[in-house]
């Protein structure tokens, strides 16, 4: 709550300097608490229904809602490739953290097969980065399986955020060289990557308190000339940079990171908290190269799967379990016996009466 108060304050702060319009930044912030409250409520109630009830709203929104296929529109709930792709990816990821909650075998089975049901329904709907993200996710919960300490699996995931990061404000600011930039401009497409430009010259203009909050296309050469304009950078990462400063870029790496550090402490397996650290770490980088989080479902959904990733069981208040408590130094969890602890514990080799 303290990060989110911060983002959503320091919103408020810089639009309030340069009348700027923080209506949705809030809106994006109370999203991801709300999600991230029922979560929390429903990952303790109902540990495996919860996640598979959010995979499923999830691919339905991805089928029914009209617009929501790749393709020019900005309109609609979602309406656009990457919102596609963010939410599948979720979906994908909240059916693994089901299936990771499931004791029984068949139920297990079953919501892996509904993981790769949502990758192919990405395939269908021709969102080839919905299909590598869910791909991606699918395979790091099968390999999360063999995986006893969570602590280098949680940094190798901040690691590939920080490497997207990195590789995007390299395209954006011409360090890299000419072929591998031709390459990924390619990839990316120029308008998008002069909208980064932009982004990136208005940031360096306005350090620290950044344009304000929505006022990007009052200073965006290439995003006023655009024939269909948003107003965005499609990028969370140089709009913030650009609207909000590098206090704002900060906090956006301070939120991301608490989800890590939340899904390391957290009570649950390891093999469900690496699959959901997968799951948003792919929205990360879906985030970082398109404007994904600017949607309200998308936000809401991140914050249903880390509550859900989070929240700790109402069975297993009764008494310990194997993945009771968060990890230790020995790589066990706090509440796992260590096999050689001699300590005499209360009632243990005492003489009969």
């Amino acid at each position: 709550m303290v990060v989110l108060g911060a983002c959503a304050t320091w919103s408020l702060v810089t639009g309030a300097l340069h009348e700027g319009r923080p209506e949705g930044v809030l809106l994006a912030v109370l999203a991801v608490a709300a999600g991230y409250a029922t979560g929390r409520i429903g990952g303790a109630l109902l540990p495996v229904a919860a996640p598979c009830t959010g995979a499923l709203a999830g691919l339905a929104l991805a089928v029914t809602v009209p617009g929501l296929a790749p393709g020019p529109r900005f309109a609609g709930p979602l309406g656009h490739a990457g919102a596609t792709a963010a939410v599948l990816a979720l979906s994908a990821g909240a059916a693994c953290c089901a299936a990771w909650a499931a004791t029984a075998p068949a139920v297990r089975l079953a919501l892996r097969a509904l993981a790769v049901a949502i990758a192919l329904t990405a395939a269908v709907l021709g969102s080839g980065s919905g299909f590598v993200c869910c791909t991606a996710v699918l395979l790091c919960s099968l390999a999360a399986g063999r995986m006893r300490r969570r602590g280098p699996a949680i940094a190798g995931l901040a690691l590939v955020a920080a490497a997207v990061t990195g590789a995007s404000w390299a395209v954006a600011a011409r360090v890299l060289p000419d072929g591998l930039a031709e390459v990924l401009e390619g990839r990316l497409t120029q308008h998008r990557v002069q909208l980064w430009r932009d982004a990136l010259r208005l940031a360096h203009r306005n350090a620290g308190l950044g344009a304000g909050p929505g006022r990007f296309v009052d200073f965006s050469p290439t995003a006023a000339q655009s024939l269909q304009p948003d107003g965005k950078p499609h990028s969370a990462l140089f709009q913030q940079a650009a609207e909000q400063g590098l206090i704002g870029v900060g906090l956006l790496a301070v939120a991301y990171g608490w989800l890590l550090y939340a899904l390391w402490r957290t009570a649950r397996p390891t093999p469900l908290a690496l699959t959901a650290g997968a799951a948003l770490t792919a929205l990360a980088v879906i985030a970082t190269v398109g404007d994904a989080l600017s949607f309200t479902a998308v936000s809401v959904g991140a914050g249903l799967l880390a509550g859900t990733a989070t929240a700790r069981p109402l069975a297993d208040e009764a008494g310990p379990t194997r993945y009771g408590g968060g990890p230790d130094g020995t790589g066990r969890h706090r509440d796992e016996a260590d096999p050689t602890d001699q300590r005499q514990r209360p009632g243990q080799n005492q003489p009969a009466p």
